[in-house]
């Protein structure tokens, strides 16, 4: 996962949902639903470049056929503005705040629908976005209202890997770092996700870069 510094434009969103799949979903069915969750994160977490970007187009465009058939699915809209983020944060530069603003709207109108949905992973993502994106005049950014959705999104699902991890990230954003340090030790204690593998091996890995970071800040902190 490639992390940029937030002075620059866009910082690279990987948010995972953790999907409480049902049976049949009304716009993605099960199978489907399990399908672009796989793909998103082999592309986010294995392809580059090129490939990556045309790996989320692909993915854009399947989620827009479901929600042509389903425009009132609250979870194609949430993985439709999950996959809009990444593309955005892969995309970079100037090109990726337009993306970033899709993803948006995207997210919102999953809120409108079902606020609920997803175990509150729209929250998350959204609260993600308030604070990754810059602030007014260039972005939307505003570090209030993303902590007030994170924390929306952690009343649906507490002890989510998800929602605890970009908890954390907040703080560390913050530099409130002892209480970025809880709520990652919170995220490793998740449950496991027995259909998304990929997933949390590679939110772990971001779990223990983070956790890295946070003790080496802690202990200069102390010294």
């Amino acid at each position: 996962m490639k992390l940029l510094n937030k002075s620059l434009l866009f910082i690279v969103l990987s948010t995972l949902i953790n999907v409480a799949v049902s049976a049949k979903a009304d716009g993605l069915d099960n199978n489907e639903l399990l399908d672009i969750q796989h793909k998103w994160a082999e592309v986010n977490y294995q392809l580059s470049d090129k490939a990556q970007l045309k790996g989320f187009e692909q993915l854009i465009a399947q989620v827009e056929i479901s929600l042509k058939q389903q425009p009132d699915n609250a979870e194609n809209w949430v993985w439709l503005g999950i996959i809009q983020s990444s593309y955005a944060g892969a995309k970079g530069g100037l090109g990726a705040l337009s993306f970033a603003k899709k993803a948006k709207k995207s997210l919102e109108k999953a809120l409108s629908i079902n606020d609920t949905v997803l175990d509150g992973s729209a929250y998350t993502s959204l609260g993600t976005l308030y604070y990754k994106v810059p602030g007014w005049p260039i972005g939307f950014g505003d570090d209030d209202k993303a902590k007030e959705l994170l924390e929306r999104a952690l009343v649906l699902n507490p002890d989510g890997i998800d929602p605890n991890y970009f908890m954390s990230e907040y703080w560390f954003e913050e530099r409130k770092y002892e209480k970025a340090k809880m709520f990652l030790e919170r995220a490793q204690q998740a449950p496991t996700r027995e259909n998304r593998p990929l997933a949390d091996k590679s939110r772990h890995y971001e779990i223990t870069q983070l956790m890295a970071k946070i003790d080496r800040k802690l202990k200069k902190k102390h010294h």
